[in-house]
């Protein structure tokens, strides 16, 4: 072979070989990426070209897929009761792509996860039209629609669990929207999303309060406190006296520390201080305790740290650089303390199961088109925050809240309850109406299903209205009976 006709055969060999090169690195390196880039059409039209697998709710869907007109994308998510599932399913849109359950369990609800690679394959033999996988969750219907109508038109947030499991019973969020309004890709839908984002919406319809929004907890953190004290021996027992004056001075101030009212504080019992709600008692022993263990006691609870159920949920917070009178002011809820009504209910449900905390979780189990289980999800044990006999002190202290304390609201007849109180102050020199909660279980002879924390938000009530007992207890006992009536 002559020298020109080498090099030209050289110069094509490279060419063969940097086209094969090329080739190799979009089709295995770069794959993933142009799959998912936003100008791939062709993927979001195989996506949307058959029906999406459902969420299920009591063995019924809560979701479902419609056929769409005009458009190359075949069908568009539904939802049934859109506004009252939307903070466990989020959404599913062909303009504005998914959250939440929609998000994470895509790959199964679209049919494109790996696990459904078989019956892909199958469907291409026996010509049967391709379908999505399900998502079976652990919710209770009757408890999501006690929380979610008992919250109305108030803006707040239900989280409920059952102790035994970790599995969330409800999660509700005030005020909602509806998913379906712009699940599909028109001018109508684009709209719809435009109208809800907090720019133009400042009530943030979209913002998940169960698991997304913290909150000053206000005196149902007392709970935690008085696990701390019981844990760490600063307190013996629910009957015993503290050694807390009235007046307190908090530690480095001039600054007294005050109850709500004139209330026998003084050296009082666990079971009364919490019964009554006692400010000092409370900030005097998380004081005497110290930020360490208190922080050592909330992070066992689950503070400091992200869960994920499989959402995400925002981090509670126990401050940790904080001063005597500031840990003393956390310990009642206030100052930097901050938590989602999961975060609350976790610490009742820890107190309800004997003093196991279990990890919350929502979805069951994953299933493919034909209702062959993929994956399931087992109850898990997350921490030890207290013993079993300090749990046991502690459920007879919060039902005696419930018995005879600001708790009384919450009383379901034949079932013990325990609960506590909350008015959270917050807002610039705590000028903005408080948020009222309540945390609570309730217990039958097979032990406790179900522990709930509610949360509201009230800003249009008169202040002197507004209290944990009145707004929020209420709530949480119409979602425990909803679950006591429901295994019933």
């Amino acid at each position: 072979m002559n020298k020109p006709l080498r090099r030209i055969a050289l110069f094509c060999g490279l060419l063969v070989m940097a086209l094969l090169i090329r080739d190799n690195w979009l089709q295995y390196v770069r794959a993933d990426e142009l799959n998912s880039h936003k100008y791939n059409r062709r993927v979001l039209i195989e996506r949307y070209s058959h029906q999406r697998g459902n969420i299920i709710v009591d063995g019924k869907p809560i979701t479902g897929s419609a056929r769409t007109e005009g458009t190359d994308f075949v069908y568009k998510r539904t939802y049934t009761d859109g506004p009252m599932w939307a903070p466990v399913t989020g959404y599913a849109s062909q303009a504005f792509d998914a959250n939440q359950i929609e998000k994470i369990e895509d790959g199964i609800l679209t049919g494109n996860d790996d696990k459904l690679f078989f019956d892909r394959t199958m469907s291409m033999f026996t010509g049967k039209k391709e379908k999505g996988g399900n998502v079976v969750t652990t919710l209770n219907s009757a408890a999501q629609k006690a929380a979610f109508e008992g919250l109305g038109d108030k803006k707040g947030a239900v989280a409920a669990l059952d102790p035994q499991t970790g599995k969330i019973l409800a999660l509700a969020s005030t005020p909602s929207y509806d998913p379906s309004t712009f699940a599909g890709n028109s001018k109508a839908d684009e709209k719809a999303w435009v109208a809800l984002d907090k720019k133009n919406n400042p009530d943030d319809p979209m913002l998940n309060r169960a698991l997304r929004q913290t909150y000053p907890p206000g005196s149902t953190f007392k709970v935690l406190t008085a696990a701390a004290a019981l844990e760490h021996g600063k307190v013996s027992g629910p009957d015993e006296p503290t050694d807390s004056p009235l007046p307190w001075t908090m530690p480095g101030t001039t600054q007294e520390l005050p109850n709500e009212g004139d209330l026998p504080c003084k050296n009082a019992t666990l079971r009364e201080a919490l019964r009554v709600s006692c400010n000092t008692v409370f900030g005097k022993l998380g004081a005497d305790l110290g930020k360490d263990k208190m922080l050592e006691t909330a992070k066992k609870f689950g503070f400091n740290e992200e869960q994920y159920t499989p959402v995400r949920v925002e981090k509670s917070v126990f401050p940790e650089d904080i001063n005597e009178s500031q840990t003393a002011l956390s310990s009642i809820g206030q100052f930097d303390t901050r938590a989602t009504p999961l975060q609350m209910a976790m610490i009742a449900s820890a107190v309800a199961d004997d003093g196991k905390l279990m990890k919350p979780y929502m979805v069951d189990r994953l299933e493919a088109p034909n209702l062959d289980v993929l994956e399931k999800n087992e109850p898990e044990e997350m921490s030890r925050p207290l013993s079993q006999e300090h749990a046991q002190m502690l459920q007879s202290i919060m039902e005696t809240v419930v018995d005879k304390g600001t708790g009384t609201k919450a009383k379901i007849p034949n079932v013990t309850v325990g609960g506590k109180t909350g008015t959270a102050q917050h807002g610039e020199n705590n000028d903005q109406n408080p948020y009222a909660w309540f945390i609570s279980y309730a217990k039958t002879d097979s032990g406790s299903p179900v522990a709930v924390a509610v949360v509201v938000e009230d800003g249009s009530a008169s202040r002197d209205d507004i209290s944990g007992g009145g707004l929020a207890a209420p709530i949480a006992k119409d979602v425990m009976k909803a679950v006591i009536d429901g295994k019933q």
